[in-house]
């Protein structure tokens, strides 16, 4: 998880001006993965309106290049101003790892919010040394990841094992979650982690915590139901928190405008979108199809 400085910025024009605690939280994810970051922040923080952006259009981010994750990541980074976000949650392992650095350097006065594969929690959380991370070939390929596990695994001993989990994401974006190919894949790309002593495994996307249930599945079939999954959802919404109340950003219970609003926005078919709000979340915000 990540943290830019707290300041006060929206876009107006192109450029960075003062906004209110009134403005929403603007969320992106490649496509409906950064729904589990979602859930812990409205679970957080029941009184801020959000925006929900997935760019399944151009998703997954997974087998993109660098520069293009960049590129798509600044794109969104700008409609969420333009559209008065208040701060940023990069909720995509991918796009954090490679393109948060890009967003902060264009945007160096927005709070910003990342998600990367939990190998701080994982440490405290394995009894044996041995973590697992599950991951898109992307995030486990990039440099900040990458010298993350460096450090962790130097001051604590830690083997981390990473696995790429291939087409995954794409699974789980056709929105059945029970699927036999789902389950199939799970257990193809958990079984080596298992053999090879892992007692801890981090989900290292923001896809994977909807398929928790077919994780599950695999270590109980394995007998190893032990195993601690490390979901870092609740990590990122803390760390939000933090940011607005910093800022002086947290809106009031009796705000201006009486209930907190979603809106959900995508370059792709809304009918992607909405049915994934409806059966992952239980909510039916109005969603747009835009072109970013």
């Amino acid at each position: 998880m990540t943290s830019a400085r707290p300041h006060i910025t929206s876009a107006v024009g192109g450029a960075l001006a003062k906004t209110s605690a009134e403005a929403p939280i603007g969320v992106f994810d490649s496509g409906v993965g950064g729904l589990s970051v979602l859930r812990h922040i409205r679970a957080q923080l029941p009184n801020e309106h959000l925006m929900y952006f997935a760019d399944s259009g151009h998703a997954p981010y997974g087998d993109k290049t660098e520069q293009f994750v960049v590129e798509r990541a600044l794109a969104v980074t700008a409609f969420l101003l333009e559209h008065g976000a208040k701060a940023l949650v990069v909720a995509c392992n991918t796009a954090t790892v490679a393109a948060i650095k890009a967003v902060r350097a264009r945007y160096p006065d927005l709070p910003v919010v990342g998600v990367e594969p939990g190998l701080k929690p994982a440490v405290a959380a394995t009894r044996n040394g041995k973590v697992g991370v599950l991951a898109t070939a992307r995030t486990l390929k990039g440099e900040k990841f990458l010298q993350l596990r460096e450090q962790i695994s130097a001051a604590s001993k830690t083997e981390f094992l990473l696995q790429p989990a291939v087409g995954l994401v794409d699974l789980i974006e056709l929105g059945d979650l029970e699927a036999p190919a789902i389950g199939a894949m799970l257990e193809r790309y958990i079984a080596p982690l298992l053999d090879q002593g892992a007692d801890t495994l981090v989900l290292g996307c923001t896809h994977y915590p909807f398929v928790k249930a077919g994780i599950e599945r695999v270590l109980r079939d394995h007998a190893r139901a032990e195993v601690a999954l490390i979901d870092t959802g609740d990590a990122v919404a803390r760390q939000l928190v933090r940011l607005l109340e910093a800022a002086g950003l947290l809106r009031a219970p009796d705000g201006a405008a009486a209930e907190p609003t979603l809106r959900g926005y995508t370059t792709a078919d809304i009918g992607a979108l909405a049915p994934a709000f409806d059966k992952l979340l239980g909510l039916h915000p109005p969603v747009e199809k835009v072109k970013v």
